[in-house]
């Protein structure tokens, strides 16, 4: 089966792909038809997934998976939320972003720090495709005070899994796939598609 991922995110595409690759699913990135972004105009990460998957399929005339991912902090009223990419500016790096998260639960106690990874997934079979499939899942934890970690990228470096002192940038990569909120969406879509509902 070859899809193409509708991701230009590095990060993204490197879990994605390791993610389907034992499933033998031919992963090919959108990067390799065109290098123009579609705007992300929907409120919701669902609406967001569903645009980048049908412009993805109406390009390559593939199949298609697109991912709108983010974190949601409790205490910021959900932000940064759909605009995690773009938090601190349109062109921002993961660092600025983090400084300009971290700025703004600055003197907040650890009980206010909660947040989650949010995730969907959609799978769409042409660009048309009444029903895609959606997949959505979230992955608790809460933001630290400083950085910590290497691995990973975004927000990783911050974020504290609830269960565990460690943040995601301290897992190793397996780890996170088989943890993250994006592992979870992936797992449940995979199961859609293994029910035979393509």
């Amino acid at each position: 089966m070859r899809v193409v991922l509708a991701t230009g995110n590095p990060g993204k595409l490197q879990e994605l792909q390791a993610m389907l690759e034992p499933l033998g699913v031919e992963v090919v990135p959108l990067s390799q038809f065109t290098r123009v972004a579609v705007p992300e105009t929907g409120l919701t990460f669902v609406e967001n997934a569903l645009i980048k998957a049908r412009h993805a399929s109406q390009l390559t005339k593939l199949p298609a998976i697109a991912d709108d991912s983010g974190l949601e902090v409790d205490a910021l009223q959900g932000a940064p939320g759909i605009y995690s990419a773009r938090y601190a500016g349109e062109h921002a790096s993961d660092e600025d972003n983090l400084r300009k998260l971290l700025a703004a639960l600055s003197g907040r106690k650890p009980a206010e720090r909660t947040a989650r990874y949010c995730c969907a997934l959609v799978y769409m079979r042409w660009e048309h495709d009444p029903f895609p499939l959606i997949s959505q899942a979230s992955w608790e934890g809460r933001i630290t005070d400083v950085p910590r970690g290497t691995g990973g990228f975004g927000y990783d470096p911050i974020f504290e899994l609830s269960q565990r002192s460690v943040t995601v940038a301290e897992l190793p990569a397996a780890e996170k796939n088989q943890l993250s909120h994006r592992g979870q969406a992936l797992r449940g879509l995979v199961a859609q598609l293994t029910r035979g509902v393509q």
